[in-house]
């Protein structure tokens, strides 16, 4: 049995999934501490996190979402973005439940090189 997470519990795994890759989190939705991120273009992000100079955006997708053309534009825009006053890309964690996996690899797979070097798939299991 695989369980259906609410939004806010997926925001809560990605979230640990910064912490288990050591960024400390800037930004995040649901957040009792910290301010909501500001949308990147016209597109939402859930969380926003920082590992030395480096940034990660991330972002959490549902099964309806896979589905959705507008989720690639929203990857490609992402992806295109660059830290503030570097060169070096974003890093984009993208987490989906565990049953969503295999079809959100194969939506990353059909994307440009350049774009599937700056996403993170994550799976929001409970391990």
């Amino acid at each position: 049995m695989t369980a259906r997470y609410t939004y806010q519990q997926r925001v809560d795994r990605l979230i640990d999934h910064f912490w288990k890759n050591g960024y400390l989190t800037i930004s995040r939705k649901y957040g009792t501490y910290l301010p909501d991120p500001t949308p990147m273009g016209t597109y939402e992000v859930d969380a926003v996190g920082k590992y030395k100079k480096k940034l990660a955006i991330g972002i959490t997708l549902q099964n309806e979402d896979l589905d959705n053309p507008k989720t690639i534009s929203k990857l490609k825009y992402l992806a295109a973005r660059n830290n503030r006053g570097s060169q070096s890309k974003l890093v984009i964690f993208v987490g989906v439940q565990k049953e969503s996996f295999n079809k959100a690899k194969s939506l990353i797979s059909s994307l440009d090189e350049t774009t599937k070097k700056a996403i993170k798939l994550v799976s929001l299991s409970e391990n």
